[in-house]
């Protein structure tokens, strides 16, 4: 296989092409990307397919040096903030969709799903949704707000179980991502 050729993770935007100290290209090696390191369809590390920690041990850091330096607000996100902003987002749609869906909201939502699954920036994590979504027994479910919470919930907890997280109670989403929890701390 051939090498991939990444750039330095050191650079800093501001300085000049010529004046950077880490302006070279440094190939990878496939075989020593971290265990599960995805590659863009060119080939190249995908920054929305990785975490930035696994982003930094490709580019030839260490655990402990990608940990422990800075993270700029002004980058690319990973994986990681990419796949919680979407959760947070699906799942304050799901909070103000219709109680009882029309015909043509059910339509514009199973349409929304297929396209969400086609354009999500982590190509791995779409194929991912698009096959899962494809079992018929994961059919999204959309006629009201609260078989929809439901089964986005269920999506939710099949990612959290593949990424070894733990799984949430879905009888808990209108409170967890609608009303607020009982106990009043989110008043």
């Amino acid at each position: 296989m051939a090498d991939i050729l990444v750039e330095q993770v050191e650079d800093p935007p501001a300085a000049s092409p010529s004046s950077k100290p880490g302006n070279s290209k440094k190939p990878i090696d496939p075989k020593n990307l971290p265990k599960g390191y995805v590659l863009d369809k060119d080939g190249k590390p995908c920054r929305s397919c990785n975490s930035l920690l696994e982003f930094r041990m490709a580019k030839g850091l260490t655990a402990a040096a990608a940990l422990a330096k800075p993270v700029a607000t002004d980058c690319p996100p990973d994986v990681n903030e990419i796949g919680r902003s979407t959760w947070t987002f699906l799942h304050s749609v799901a909070a103000t969709y219709p109680e009882k869906a029309s015909s043509a909201q059910q339509e514009d939502m199973k349409s929304f799903i297929r396209i969400f699954g086609n354009i999500y920036p982590c190509w791995f994590c779409a194929g991912d949704f698009r096959s899962y979504v494809a079992k018929p027994e994961n059919e999204p479910k959309v006629a009201t707000q609260e078989e929809f919470g439901k089964w986005l919930c269920d999506a939710h907890n099949d990612v959290n179980k593949k990424l070894g997280k733990p799984v949430f109670d879905c009888n808990l989403w209108k409170q967890r991502w609608k009303d607020g929890w009982k106990d009043g701390r989110c008043d």
